[in-house]
């Protein structure tokens, strides 16, 4: 089963409807009130989306990052030189592993460090390949050529090195771990006929969940950013991560509602993905918060452009962008 298109039927309807403040954003809504006292919080670095957007560009500029292509590599060593130019302590996982056809792939997991002497520590991670077929395409002759993936892959990355970029700024008290995971968009497209193979997604993650970059690794928890940079892009609190890191998922959304995003982070339920958050939590018992885009009147549930040509960077948006980043910034900068 496509990994994103595991659905356990509609969502429920909305009770809530977030109240839009006036601006030039209709997602933007005013923080919550009602006179509550406030608790005293650390202000978190201020996200710029447009580094988020040029780094996102620039990812999407070596064509798609399909493994064992030249543009993958080249996006592998520009993401790595990326993290240590910021400072932090960079770990690469190179693997071989086996694709649901049998492919032998490349792959490469890369992952900064950054404080990490620390004990106390939280995941932030990301994939950073691009689905080699653009299996939902209109147009079915595109059907076998690789997308561009400027939202599903280079989105979540963009925001992420903004945040290892504060990050280096300015530190928060808890050490943070970025890891791009890779070959999480290589799982069997509807065309194949072989024989069927569980877990064809999600290589990277699962990789790097039996065998992690620094031995018996944990953190408190983690943070997956999937699809978060497109127009009109909405966040609805994803089923396994509710199950698996509600606390989590609580605060995370009410981060995103105090600060005025809850226009993108809906208060309401969507679906059970099978995304690296799974891997995360599976295999090294880590409870990991998926923040990834869901549509609900788009028949994929993941946006007309999901697994098309159409990822390109048309579609991304620098508000989306901001309301992830700076929600993801909220919440580690208040961890103590």
């Amino acid at each position: 089963m496509d990994r994103k298109r595991n659905f356990t039927g509609s969502v429920w309807t909305l009770l809530f409807v977030a109240v839009v403040a006036c601006s030039n954003n209709s997602h933007k809504e005013d923080g919550a009130g009602g006179g509550a006292v406030a608790e005293t919080r650390v202000e978190a670095p201020a996200f710029n989306a447009d580094s988020a957007y040029l780094y996102v560009s620039e990812q999407t500029a070596f064509g798609p990052r399909v493994p064992n292509t030249e543009a993958h590599g080249a996006c592998g060593d520009y993401i790595a030189g990326r993290l240590q130019a910021f400072g932090a302590v960079v770990y690469n996982q190179y693997a071989d592993l086996v694709a649901y056809d049998n492919t032998l792939l490349k792959a490469r997991n890369i992952i900064g460090a950054f404080n990490p002497e620390s004990k106390k520590r939280v995941l932030l991670c990301a994939h950073w390949d691009s689905r080699p077929y653009a299996d939902q395409d209109k147009d079915k002759t595109r059907h076998r050529n690789p997308i561009l993936g400027a939202n599903d892959g280079a989105s979540g990355v963009g925001v992420l090195l903004e945040v290892a970029r504060l990050l280096q700024e300015q530190a928060p008290a808890v050490g943070i771990d970025i890891a791009f995971f890779d070959a999480e968009d290589y799982g069997s497209p509807y065309f194949y006929t072989g024989p069927y193979k569980a877990d064809t997604w999600c290589l990277g993650s699962q990789y790097w969940g039996r065998v992690p970059h620094v031995e018996g690794y944990t953190a408190r928890f983690g943070i997956l950013l999937d699809m978060v940079g497109g127009k009109g892009g909405t966040f609805y609190q994803e089923r396994f991560s509710k199950q698996t890191a509600g606390s989590e998922v609580k605060k995370i959304w009410g981060a995103a509602r105090r600060l005025g995003y809850g226009g993108w982070f809906r208060q309401s339920e969507g679906s059970e993905i099978t995304d690296d958050h799974v891997y995360v939590y599976r295999l090294r018992h880590i409870p990991c918060v998926d923040i990834i885009n869901y549509c609900l009147d788009c028949e994929s549930g993941f946006g007309d452009f999901w697994h098309t040509t159409d990822d390109n960077m048309d579609i991304i948006d620098k508000a989306t962008l901001t309301a992830v980043g700076q929600t993801v910034l909220d919440v580690i900068y208040n961890e103590k």
